[in-house]
């Protein structure tokens, strides 16, 4: 006789009902056998009732084994789901007969998504939300809220099954009462927490006024970027003028940047929420309190004639400087960097060296003379690569430096590529852009070579012989 048992308040309980029934069936059992035996004993047709009495305790087995299997293996009907119940496994059975199909899929290979819908502002809203994304086996990594004027906006981390697919996350959300679904694609950098984000970004800022632009860039996600000069801005034109708080207008932002410039911030997919735009204008505010500041390390290296040279950043400060290397550089050199008159290369430096449009190096000689220029320029949702060497030290391998100083910067930035535009006879260019070990792409456009480098390789260093006692010195200054 079976012991089927069932814990309760702790202690084992007898199914006191199956054991009487069993026990009557065993009864009538045996009274069915004593009736067969005297037919078979007494009558004419022995051997054919014989037969079939034992397709009929065949069919009676079958039966009973059937009926076991079903109700021995039932959850109780109290189960209310809340614990997950023990596994059972019969002594000496194999693992692979512990698996269960359910386990294998919840095992299997996930991603992670960024997603970001509209609910109603109401109780048991987010509720039926998570309830729709646990149908589909959705894993819910964080969440932040939104709180607009009319509903909420929920932004999700989530690790999904592979075999799930966006429009099946999309369409249970639908479902569920979400409206003004975005979703894309996670990496592992998202499972870093808003809070920790926020402050990592504000670190940065703080220390280089070239990240504010980075630094919203990653706060906002996938968006476009551009910073207006405060002389080009002109009151009497509302698309380019901010108030000192700031506007917002659904998919763009415009802020007032401590300069007196504008920063335009453009995100077309997605409109801002003014959890968002709060952010971004704490961001700004802090930049605006700090002032100008860039790092000052530098690193003294040696060409391979040589000759001492100091890579360093460079800043507005540097504006004199530089033109006195424009003085030294020939026109053909100066039109081959700037594309267009001479005489109006002097008018690009105050752009180039603002921290505020992207990072530049300078190449300074033991003398203090700069002798090249290296810059890295946001332009929009792309990142720009310029250089310029003086003519007396050009072939001595400062541009393949400043240019795979630059490159990796865009890859420590998180920049997809970098692009430069030259001309077909700037055979240096072309060479130090192949040198970079990168996929490239070519381009002609209005008479001007593109050269496109996708950063998707891994990062480039330094490509001098470096003299190993001076690699890497830095010299932390003070500038008046």
């Amino acid at each position: 006789m079976s012991q089927v048992k069932r814990a309760k308040n702790g202690r084992p309980v007898h199914h006191w009902r199956r054991d009487l029934v069993e026990l009557a069936a065993l009864f009538t059992a045996v009274a069915v056998a004593d009736a067969v035996a005297n037919l078979i004993g007494h009558g004419p047709d022995g051997p054919t009732l014989l037969l079939i009495s034992a397709v009929v305790l065949v069919a009676t087995a079958g039966f009973h084994t059937w009926w076991s299997h079903r109700h021995g293996h039932a959850p109780p009907a109290g189960d209310t789901g809340s614990r997950p119940t023990a596994t059972v496994r019969t002594a000496g059975a194999s693992e692979a007969d512990a698996t269960a199909p359910e386990a294998v899929a919840v095992a299997g290979e996930t991603v992670l998504w960024r997603m970001r819908t509209t609910v109603r502002d109401e109780p048991g809203s987010l509720a039926s939300l998570c309830a729709a994304l646990a149908g589909q086996r959705v894993d819910i990594l964080s969440l932040q809220t939104h709180p607009l004027t009319e509903g909420t906006v929920d932004e999700f981390l989530l690790r999904v099954p592979a075999q799930v697919s966006a429009a099946d996350i999309i369409r249970a959300v639908s479902h569920a009462g979400g409206a003004g679904t975005w979703i894309e694609r996670a990496d592992a950098h998202d499972l870093v927490d808003a809070p920790t984000r926020v402050l990592d970004l504000a670190t940065r800022t703080a220390l280089d006024a070239a990240e504010l632009p980075l630094a919203l860039r990653q706060l906002l996600g996938r968006c476009t970027i551009r910073s207006l000069p405060a002389g080009s801005v002109r009151g009497d034109r509302a698309d380019e003028a901010a108030p000192v708080e700031g506007a917002l207008e659904d998919t763009v932002m415009r802020l007032r940047a401590p300069e007196g410039g504008v920063i335009t911030v453009e995100r077309p997919y997605l409109p801002f929420t003014p959890t968002e735009f709060a952010r971004a204008r704490a961001l700004v505010e802090l930049d605006a309190r700090l002032g100008p500041r860039v790092p000052r390390s530098q690193d003294v290296l040696t060409l391979p004639r040589g000759n001492d040279i100091t890579v360093r950043r460079a800043d507005a400060g540097d504006v004199d400087a530089a033109k006195a290397m424009h003085e030294r550089c020939s026109p053909r050199t100066l039109s081959m960097r700037y594309h267009g008159p001479v005489g109006d290369a002097d008018k690009y430096l105050n752009h180039l060296l603002s921290p505020r449009f992207g990072r530049t190096l300078a190449v300074q000689t033991a003398s203090g003379r700069i002798v090249g220029l290296g810059h890295l320029l946001w332009d929009g949702d792309e990142t720009e690569i310029a250089l310029l060497v003086e003519d007396d030290w050009q072939r001595r391998g400062i541009g393949s430096e400043l240019l795979g100083r630059l490159v990796a910067m865009a890859v420590e930035a998180g920049c997809e590529s970098v692009y430069a535009v030259t001309q077909s006879s700037n055979t240096g260019m072309v060479a130090a852009m192949r040198g970079l070990d990168l996929p490239l792409d070519y381009q002609i456009e209005e008479g001007t070579l593109v050269i496109t480098a996708r950063l998707d390789a891994a990062p480039v260093t330094s490509r001098l012989s470096y003299d190993e006692a001076q690699q890497h010195q830095p010299e932390h200054s003070v500038r008046d």
